[in-house]
């Protein structure tokens, strides 16, 4: 619904067997002191403390970089209206939307009327989507949900925590669930109203600090940690997070006193084909630089066409995608962590993300001797 693609699901007609097929199987550059963009490693390494501090202003990577063609779009037909007999239209829209700059970033304008609309349950059927739940969460904490892997564009993020279709409310009821995404979507009219409607916020620090302690309890901000390096590898068959490294969600779980939620996609990886550049390569280098200056990496990447799955084309294959929600951790507020603070923690985190993808990879297709990679 983010991307270009999602048009498409529309009119794509509802595949045989989903429900059965769902029987079976159904942020993140390093956050630091400034945050302001939205996956084996042995756990007897020592975690490398040389490269946690975070870049100064980002804080992770948009899920759905394709999301910015229609932002594009929406803004080129907004000042297009200037030149009509509907000039009015624009004017009081922009006029309004001065002042209603910063309500992204107080958590937006949730409508549980977009958030339920049937082309949602669609769109699930047609890979399928499922959400599993394993432990229940308390009204009374906050939370931080770190998603993996991010595949090319989260499309288990969008679907269990953007939309009503898996029932993510009734599952964790009294959980208000906040998908945070580029900063940069919300600065595109229109755009930004429908982001906003589906509970998606900016990923930035004002928001998260914002949500996690002038909005109450029962918030859940859910962080694709990986980001675009994490999408550069994304291919079929490959089950590896980019998280070793990745550490400022943690501290800011800490300061917080947000309980942090492994939770793991299985089958994100397998909706897209792409083509992998090697390490030094100049398309390597090209995406490099992409991901540097604008917050996310080109890839080249294709699914199966409109109207036939034997072509090529935007529409992803129709893959189950089951994202597994695991048990919380416990995480106590402290307002200056320590770096010994944060490396007990994240390695609390990549254990339990370990375990989580362990003990459901089965159930899932994979075979007992596939591990998790974690880089």
């Amino acid at each position: 619904a983010q991307t270009s693609t999602l048009a498409y699901f529309g009119v794509l007609p509802r595949p045989h067997g989903a429900h059965e097929l769902l029987a079976t199987r159904n942020v993140c550059e390093n956050l630091g002191d400034e945050v302001t963009v939205p996956g084996t490693m042995s756990l007897d390494e020592s975690v490398p403390r040389g490269h946690t501090e975070a870049h100064p202003g980002r804080v992770g990577h948009d899920p759905w970089p394709s999301a910015f063609p229609p932002g594009v779009a929406c803004s080129a037909i907004l000042m297009y209206t200037f030149c009509t007999d509907c000039w009015l239209i624009a004017v009081l829209y922009f006029t309004w939307l001065a002042f209603d700059w910063n309500t992204p970033k107080k958590g937006g304008r949730r409508s549980q009327w977009v958030r339920n609309w049937a082309v949602w349950r669609y769109f699930r059927d047609y890979f399928p989507i499922q959400l599993v739940k394993t432990h229940n969460l308390l009204t009374t904490r906050n939370y931080i949900f770190g998603y993996h892997p991010h595949g090319i564009m989260g499309l288990g993020a969008f679907c269990n925590f953007s939309t009503e279709a898996t029932e993510v409310s009734k599952k964790f009821p009294g959980i208000r669930p906040y998908l945070a995404t580029l900063a940069g979507n919300f600065r595109m009219p229109v755009l930004r109203e429908y982001l906003m409607s589906g509970g998606i916020c900016p990923v930035n620090r004002d928001t998260i600090d914002y949500l996690l302690s002038k909005n109450g309890s029962g918030n859940a901000i859910i962080i694709v940690v990986g980001g675009a390096a994490e999408s550069l590898s994304s291919m079929p068959g490959k089950n590896a997070v980019t998280l070793r490294n990745r550490k400022g969600f943690v501290k800011l779980a800490l300061r917080h006193g947000a309980d942090l939620v492994p939770t793991y996609s299985f089958g994100e990886n397998e909706v897209y084909k792409q083509v992998i550049f090697e390490e030094g390569s100049w398309g390597r280098w090209v995406q490099k630089k992409f991901q540097k200056y604008i917050g996310f990496a080109p890839c080249i990447f294709h699914g199966r066409g409109l109207f036939s799955s034997d072509t090529w084309g935007l529409v992803p294959y129709s893959k189950p995608i089951t994202t597994v929600v695991g048990e919380p951790i416990t995480i106590p507020k402290l307002e200056h962590p320590t770096q010994q603070d944060i490396d007990l923690y994240h390695a609390m985190y990549v254990e339990a993300l370990v375990k989580l993808f362990d003990k459901h990879k089965t159930k899932f297709g994979l075979p007992e001797t596939e591990v998790l990679e974690v880089n």
